[in-house]
Formats: structure tokens, sequence, C-alpha cells
């Protein structure tokens, strides 16, 4: 057996250098649910945060019984030629594969009874053909979010997440590659719904963003606009009006005066359960605050439609 000999100072540059990538764990979606479930008690929108729950507890259900969709070597290696993600959402999610994913997830979601909106929603979805849905779902994938009903979105989301995190975990992490500019997801070229500040071993103090698409999660220095890579003068937002509470909230938005955007943040050391996707449904008070202080934002939720 051979093997590369390492110095003393590369086996402490090893033993210090994050990981660039962390992936999700196979059971994301069914926590996700979990997560939900607790968070809905005593929120304004507790109907609506069950209901994706149990859309989350559908995708744990497509996602386990999924067997590796198809994914063309060829088409990795041409995406890594020209600078682009493995995994490209742009152009994925033109193929047929993932349209499969979505019947699957029809067929297992479990519709709350005497919802008429959902109903209807589950009925445009089954009777469309694969072209409107292509059409739907490039829109989505793209944040054009006014060309997609909105009672639609959580349902395409949720079908194009679980492709996504499928066609994630046949891919070796070595393939996502680092660039200059860490704004997208280096797996899929998605943005990130929200950054996570870990708190354990060598991860401790560290950010990382967590794509809205994949699920993936990669490393972006702190202090540092998520959108234009700005790092001066951002400010920090939470829901805490008393300054000793908001430095130790579990969730900030990070907003940058020169774009004008935001980006939510969870802080595991207040909060050691918290997920993102989750995390940013049950705190749509927080966007509305940036709104009125004059920020928008530009990092999507796949499960919500904004506005909606």
């Amino acid at each position: 057996m051979s093997g590369q000999i390492l110095e003393p100072g590369q086996i402490e540059a090893s033993a210090v250098t994050p990981p660039f990538i962390n992936l999700p764990p196979k059971n994301a979606f069914s926590y996700r649910a979990e997560r939900l479930e607790k968070l809905a008690d005593g929120n304004p929108l507790r109907d609506y945060l069950l209901l994706v729950s149990g859309i989350c507890r559908a995708q744990q259900q497509v996602f386990d019984n999924l067997e590796n969709l198809p994914l063309e070597a060829k088409r990795i290696e041409q995406s890594q030629h020209h600078g682009l993600p493995p995994l490209s959402c742009d152009t994925l999610v033109r193929e047929e594969a993932w349209l499969g994913v979505l019947d699957a997830v029809l067929k297992v979601y479990q519709a709350p009874e005497g919802n008429t909106a959902v109903q209807e929603a589950l009925e445009q979805i089954r009777t469309a053909d694969a072209g409107q849905r292509k059409v739907w779902a490039i829109a989505l994938v793209s944040g054009q979010y006014d060309q997609v009903p909105a009672a639609l979105v959580p349902f395409l989301g949720a079908a194009l997440q679980v492709a996504w995190t499928n066609w994630l975990f046949q891919i070796e992490t070595d393939k996502f590659r680092e660039s200059k500019s860490q704004t997208h997801c280096p797996a899929c070229g998605s943005l990130p719904v929200a950054g996570v500040i870990r708190h354990r071993g060598k991860l401790n103090g560290l950010r990382y963003l967590s794509c809205s698409l994949c699920s993936c999660e990669w490393h972006y220095v702190r202090v540092k606009c998520t959108q234009c890579e700005n790092s001066k003068e951002l400010g920090y937002f939470s829901l805490e009006n008393d300054a000793v509470l908001a430095e130790k909230a579990p969730l900030r938005a990070e907003a940058c005066p020169s774009c004008e955007t935001y980006l939510k943040l969870l802080y595991l050391e207040h909060d050691t359960e918290a997920e993102a996707v989750s995390a940013d449904l049950a705190s749509l008070a927080l966007d509305m605050r940036l709104d009125e202080e004059g920020y928008h934002r530009q990092a999507p939720n796949l499960l919500l439609a904004p506005g909606g």
C-alpha cells in the first residue's frame, strides 16, 4: 500500500484547514419537518409551517426510496471545464430526470383534509404536462417567482430539492471547487437560503452557507456580504429589542448598505438544533422588519413564494 508522507507543516495545515463542503445528513428532510413542527407552536404562520412539514416528510420518504438519478460523467467534466458547478441547476432542470421525483412526491404527500387550495394546487401540477412543469421549474430556480403560481411553489421546490440532493450524494466532494467568488453553491450554482455559524471543534466560529436547492454547505468568510462581497459597515438585525438579547439571538440578519440586501444567519451556539430552511420560514417577521429598513431579500426559499 502506498501513500503520501506529510511534512510537519503540512500536518498542521491539514489539522486546521476547515472542510470547504459539508454534505447534508441523509435525514435532512425529516429533521426539517421536526423543526417546522416545533417552530409552528405559537407562530402566526402555524398552519403553513405544519403544511410544509408534511411536504418535508413526503420528501424524506421519496429520498429514502429513490435510486440514483441519471447523471452523465461527461456532463460533469464539461461543466468543470467551463468553470460551472457540476450539478448546474440551469441545465439539469431542463432535462427529464427530476420530473419522476415530482410525481413521487405528489403520490406520497398526504394533503390536509378540507384544504381546497392545496387540493387545487395538486390537481394543477398533476394535470400539467412535462413542458409546463419544466417552464415552472426553470422560472423557480432562476428566481422568477412571478412566473410560477404561488400555491405550486412548495411542491415544485420540494421535488427539485430531492432530485438535487440525490445527485449531490453521487459526486465526490473534490469535484466541488472553490472559486474567486463563493456567492453561489459550488455544487449546483444556486443561492444560499441562509448562513450557519458553527460552534464545535475546528469549525467553531466559521460560517457556512446553506444551499437553497441541494442543501450542501460551503465555507464563506464572515463579515462579508454574500451578494456583492462588501465587508464594510455591515449591519445586524434580529427580532429582539434588547441589545443584550440581540447579541445572543439564535437568528440574525446580516444587512449590506452597499447592495441593500441581507442574509439570515443561524448561530448554533445559541440554538444547537437550528436548521436553515425551517428557521427561515419561521422567521418571516424578520423579513418584514428588514423590508421596513429598506433592505431587500435575494436568498430564495423554494418552499415559499415571496409574498405568498
